[in-house]
């Protein structure tokens, strides 16, 4: 939480009202029990999974981050058998769960939205919609910096492109307006077997910004890569969000044996969400009107309310962002991603990309790169270099290597699951 106590958080999730509960600022998954009711609240940064068990004397609810703590507390209760992972429920991001222990049969959790950011409210004006939003990522970094120890090391997971390299920027900035060492900061960046184009991109970066020395390397090999495991680490299938967990994986075990007491992890997860920056092409279930017209579609997929909304899972970045949480987690650190923060996602859809952009896919395209390298310079003073756009686990290592790392087909992925729970 970045703007009141624990306690307070916990009250207002306890009232259900999804007002209060939407002036919670931080990244939070928060449960309270009001009698008989269960009212459960989470943002994008923080996983929040329950189980409805059932006892001869009434249902009894399980709440955990992963599944695989749920499946270990049934079983310490004796209540086992009753596990399978299809039976499990993540919270959706954003609304106030209300789950009734009232017995046979349950009735369905209601869902009521605490966070609903106003579309298209900002000017067509670049540099300020540029400035509105790296401001707000920075004022949500300073409130973290606020709640951190001031001597405390902070790793960057770092590409080079452009929403790693802004907030390793505003990081750096504040802390040097704050008068702390900016040497706190390392900007870590995996490559496998020695060739990663990610590492000669952020490279470049950092020596085009003078910040070479906060740049540290990671090296692993292609040996220590394994999509089976990143399937049990963050116990999903999606072959996208594998891919990007086992190399976040083997970053964070880098960093591990490293640096055994390092705590804090930053990233830039949330910003192609946010900015709309995906390759619709690439998905035959979209087009640019559905990105465009639907609020926060790539946050949270369809809604808890369509068809094809995941219970197990839920949606978009509120489900994938497991691919970042869960190793970094698995490896004791503590991950921020100011990014996925709802005052910063409420700056990002105020921005009118369908005035900004006519309909046109690369306009959209272009338009992220324009939008924080203006804000970039206008809360820090820096240039920030801009590369094309290159997934974290495609920018870690060679082109030939990554074909022969993971399957082409979601139906290996999906079997992995599978075997997981067998």
């Amino acid at each position: 939480m970045l703007n009141m106590t624990h306690d307070e958080a916990l009250r207002r999730v306890a009232s259900g009202d999804a007002a209060a509960v939407g002036e919670i600022d931080g990244q939070f998954a928060i449960l309270a029990q009001v009698g008989r009711s269960v009212h459960m609240a989470r943002s994008i940064g923080r996983p929040m999974r329950y189980f409805l068990a059932k006892r001869a004397e009434g249902p009894c609810l399980f709440v955990a981050e992963r599944m695989e703590q749920l499946r270990e507390a049934l079983e310490a209760e004796g209540l086992g058998d009753q596990f399978h992972p299809s039976y499990t429920r993540m919270v959706p991001a954003h609304y106030v769960v209300k789950v009734e222990l009232i017995g046979c049969p349950d009735p369905n959790p209601r869902y009521d939205r605490f966070f609903t950011p106003v579309r298209n409210r900002l000017s067509t004006d670049i540099d300020q919609d540029g400035a509105a939003y790296i401001g707000r990522l920075a004022e949500e970094c300073e409130r973290w910096l606020d709640r951190i120890e001031p001597r405390e090391p902070i790793g960057v997971m770092f590409s080079g492109g452009i929403d790693s390299g802004a907030v390793l920027l505003v990081l750096n900035h504040l802390l040097l307006k704050r008068g702390e060492a900016p040497t706190r900061l390392k900007a870590f960046t995996l490559a496998v077997d020695g060739r990663s184009s990610d590492a000669d991109q952020a490279h470049a970066f950092v020596r085009q910004v003078g910040l070479e020395m906060l740049w540290e390397p990671l090296e692993c090999t292609a040996d220590d890569l394994d999509w089976r495991e990143a399937v049990r680490v963050i116990e999903d299938y999606k072959p996208l969000d594998v891919q990007a967990a086992t190399m976040m994986i083997a970053s964070c075990r880098e960093i591990r044996e490293r640096y055994p007491d390092w705590r804090y992890l930053v990233d830039g997860d949330g910003g192609d969400e946010n900015l709309k920056d995906y390759p619709i092409e690439e998905n035959p279930e979209l087009t640019i009107r559905s990105v465009l017209n639907n609020l926060m579609l790539y946050q949270e997929g369809w809604g808890v309310q369509a068809i094809k909304h995941s219970l197990v899972h839920t949606g978009g970045q509120s489900r994938g962002h497991v691919r970042s949480f869960a190793p970094a987690s698995v490896f004791g650190f503590r991950g921020f991603s100011p990014f996925s923060l709802p005052r910063v996602i409420e700056i990002a859809e105020g921005i009118p990309f369908i005035e900004l952009t006519d309909w046109d896919h690369q306009r959209l395209y272009s338009l992220k790169g324009e939008v924080v390298s203006r804000g970039v310079r206008q809360v820090t003073g820096v240039e920030m270099p801009v590369f094309e756009k290159r997934r974290f686990q495609q920018g870690a290592v060679a082109d030939e290597l990554f074909a022969k790392l993971f399957p082409v087909h979601e139906q290996d992925y999906r079997d992995a699951f599978s075997r997981v729970w067998n």
